[in-house]
């Protein structure tokens, strides 16, 4: 988003099924802003230029709010599970220069060594960052590992000012060989030479 991007909300004082629904039918979505010891503000926002701001992770709000500034996190979207259209979107109120927690997802590129396969492990790595600078994502190359190799969250390069929250050892991905496939005919052949051995051993008994 860019930091000229001005998101502007106001404020709503009915609430209910029935006002959301009439919200969202006039192109605005339904949120709540809290955060920072004050009362949350209910508040309708911009539908279209909202819906492709929260399209990255961890995005940041610069509201206008019937003239009054505000800078807010999105911290959880709630969407119809069938239709996928946003039905309400809560916001945590942030400072300039704030730090605060936020889970980073992370994005796995390159390609391991030829036949062995990458595991993802970890799909998001906690951090404390600036609410200004949040990356939208981490970068993890695996371009040429071998079977065995591993990445780790210590092993994440992290932009200036942020600091792992997680265990610098927790599991990102990891590389390794496929096991070989059992052939169903294999399976099946393994129990017959064993009951065509059998009678051989008893013959050398006798």
């Amino acid at each position: 988003m860019s930091e000229n991007e001005k998101v502007v909300a106001e404020f709503r004082e009915n609430f209910g099924k029935g006002f959301a629904r009439r919200l969202r039918a006039a192109g605005k979505i339904p949120a709540v802003i809290y955060g920072h010891g004050t009362e949350p503000k209910h508040v309708a926002l911009p539908g279209h230029q909202v819906s492709l701001i929260i399209r990255h992770a961890n995005a940041l709000l610069d509201l206008d709010i019937e003239g009054t500034p505000e800078l807010a996190l999105v911290k959880d979207v709630q969407r119809d599970p069938v239709h996928q259209v946003i039905e309400h979107i809560d916001l945590l109120v942030v400072k300039k220069g704030e730090k605060i927690q936020v889970s980073v997802p992370v994005t796995v590129t390159g390609e391991s060594f030829a036949g062995t396969i990458v595991t993802q492990d970890a799909t998001s790595i906690l951090v404390e960052v600036e609410a200004t600078h949040i990356p939208e994502h981490f970068e993890v190359s695996v371009e040429g590992l071998e079977e065995g190799a591993h990445i780790t969250a210590g092993d994440v390069e992290l932009p200036k000012g942020a600091t792992l929250v997680v265990d610098p050892e927790t599991l990102i991905v990891a590389v390794s060989v496929p096991a070989a496939p059992v052939l169903e005919d294999e399976a099946a052949e393994a129990p017959a030479e064993a009951a065509e051995e059998a009678p051989a051993e008893e013959e050398a008994a006798e």
